[in-house]
């Protein structure tokens, strides 16, 4: 469904029991909200009611011109106003890579709409920011921002049919053609994605502070963009029941490539013992 919000229109994908309890889902670059579809049919097992949002610069009604408008304060704000469209005063959130940002924000600064939080191998900011300053490895690892900030992303990533774009995503096998092919047939998509990277701002992480809700951290330990040290200081900025889980043998795109064990984790979360 089409959810119009703060001015844009946002593609909304639902599914699960109507009465069952919300679950909002963000998904991270390249991906869009079929990165959740192998987790999805567990959930609505499980009697909940799921919204999978693509978010701006993925959904075609949603994609400002203007780099400024990709600041990470903003998806945030989008989340929220999703919800209102919805008449969802809260939902359980779930989020990867970008989305899972996004979700940090969103528990951080309107803990009263987050019913409970699993952001998935990205970990809260403070801790990435901690890691990148006291491990070079760390820093070494967010090396591609360098690119994909720059004039020239889209030309290389998809270059030589998405090249690229197809390497990153080697782990989750075929299912890297739904990514690719949207963004070499809808070219605003990929420059809709580049530009969160384009317009990040340390500052906007800054409102991340303590996390006073229901919180579990998936850090898959094949992660080629997130090392030990952040994930286990995300701990240190959750005042709330916290569990972290660590994927043995996982890359970082861990919805797609171990969907069975994100589905066991968010349901645990949601549906504690």
């Amino acid at each position: 469904m089409e959810i119009k919000a703060r001015g844009l229109t946002f593609d909304v994908f639902e599914g699960g029991p109507e009465d069952g309890e919300p679950v909002l889902l963000l998904h991270g670059f390249p991906q869009d909200h079929r990165e959740f579809d192998l987790i999805l049919p567990r959930l609505h097992e499980a009697g909940l009611r799921t919204y999978a949002l693509d978010q701006r610069g993925y959904s075609p009604g949603a994609r400002p011109e203007e780099v400024s408008a990709y600041g990470i304060t903003e998806p945030a704000a989008d989340a929220v106003a999703v919800l209102d469209a919805l008449g969802l005063e809260s939902a359980h959130v779930i989020g990867h890579d970008w989305g899972a940002q996004v979700a940090w924000l969103l528990a951080a600064l309107h803990p009263e709409r987050v019913r409970s939080l699993t952001a998935i191998s990205v970990p809260h900011p403070k801790a990435l920011q901690l890691a990148m300053r006291v491990r070079p490895s760390q820093r070494a690892r967010f090396a591609y921002f360098a690119l994909f900030r720059s004039p020239i992303a889209e030309r290389f990533l998809l270059a030589g049919g998405g090249a690229a774009l197809k390497a990153m995503l080697r782990p989750i096998g075929d299912r890297a053609k739904l990514y690719v092919d949207a963004m070499r047939h809808d070219p605003g998509r990929l420059t809709g994605g580049l530009n969160w990277y384009r317009g990040l701002h340390g500052p906007d992480l800054g409102a991340v502070q303590v996390i006073t809700v229901p919180t579990t951290y998936i850090w898959p330990d094949r992660d080629g963009v997130v090392a030990r040290t952040a994930a286990l200081r995300t701990r240190d900025w959750v005042e709330a029941d916290f569990e972290l889980v660590v994927l043995r043998g996982v890359s970082h795109w861990a919805p797609e490539q171990a969907a069975e064990s994100v589905a066991d984790c968010a349901l645990a979360r949601i549906r504690p013992a």
